[in-house]
C-alpha cells in the first residue's frame, strides 16, 4: 500500500529548499503557509517572482541590478565617477547607501574567488570592471570586499590587474571585525572603514 503524498506540494517544498538557509522544516512551513493564501495573493506572489526575473538585469555600466539600461546610480551625474568601489554584491552597496557619506559608484562582482567553491575569477565581474578602468577617468578603485580569506584573495587579484594602470587602490580600513560579511556591519563601524580606508 502506497504511502500518502501530493506530487504538486511536494515540488513546492523541494523549491523552498532550494532557497539559502531554509532546511526542510521551513520549507514545508513555507509551502503550507502558500497553500493557505487566497488565490488572488498567491498568484501576486507567482506574479512578483516572474515580474522580477522578466525586468531585473545587471546594469550595463556596474553590474549592479536594475530594471533599466543603466542603474539609478550609474546614471546620477553628481556622484563622483572618479572613484569605483568594488564590491562582492547588491546587499553590499545597500549597506555602503545606508552610510548616506559615500558619494562614488560602484561596480559588484556577484561573488568571491574561491576555488573551494569552484568559483573562479572568470565567473566573476571582474572583466568589465577592467574594461571601465580602461574607458572612465578613474583616480581610485576602492576595493570594499569583505575582510575574509575569499574577500582578500579577490582584492589581491585584482590589484595586481590595477596597479599597472597608475590608478590608486584603497581598501577597507581593518577596524572590521575579521570574518565579517560587510551587508551585517552596522553603518557607524562601516562608515568609519569607508573614511578609513588605506591604499595598496
Amino acid at each position: 500500500m502506497s504511502g500518502y503524498s501530493i506530487p504538486a506540494l511536494s515540488r513546492l517544498i523541494e523549491q523552498f529548499e532550494r532557497l539559502p538557509g531554509i532546511g526542510p522544516k521551513s520549507a514545508a512551513r513555507l509551502a503550507y503557509y502558500v497553500l493557505s493564501m487566497p488565490e488572488s495573493e498567491a498568484k501576486k506572489f507567482s506574479d512578483a517572482i516572474t515580474d522580477a526575473h522578466q525586468k531585473i538585469h545587471y546594469c550595463k555600466i556596474c553590474c549592479n541590478l536594475t530594471d533599466k539600461e543603466i542603474c539609478s546610480i550609474c546614471a546620477d551625474d553628481t556622484r563622483d565617477k572618479s572613484v569605483i568601489c568594488v564590491v562582492e554584491s547588491t546587499k553590499d552597496v545597500i549597506a555602503f547607501e545606508k552610510t548616506k557619506e559615500f558619494h562614488a559608484t560602484y561596480h559588484v562582482l556577484h561573488g568571491l574567488i574561491s576555488p573551494m567553491k569552484g568559483i573562479s575569477p572568470n565567473m566573476l565581474k571582474i572583466k568589465e570592471l577592467l574594461a571601465r578602468l580602461g574607458s572612465e577617468d578613474v583616480k581610485e578603485v576602492f576595493l570594499a570586499t569583505s575582510p575574509t580569506v575569499e574577500g582578500e584573495a579577490t582584492a589581491v587579484y585584482i590589484s595586481k590587474f590595477i596597479k599597472p594602470m597608475g590608478i590608486k587602490i584603497t581598501r577597507l580600513a581593518y577596524g572590521l571585525p575579521i570574518g565579517t560579511e560587510i551587508e551585517y556591519i552596522d553603518e557607524v563601524t562601516l562608515l568609519r572603514a569607508i573614511m578609513g580606508r588605506k591604499e595598496i
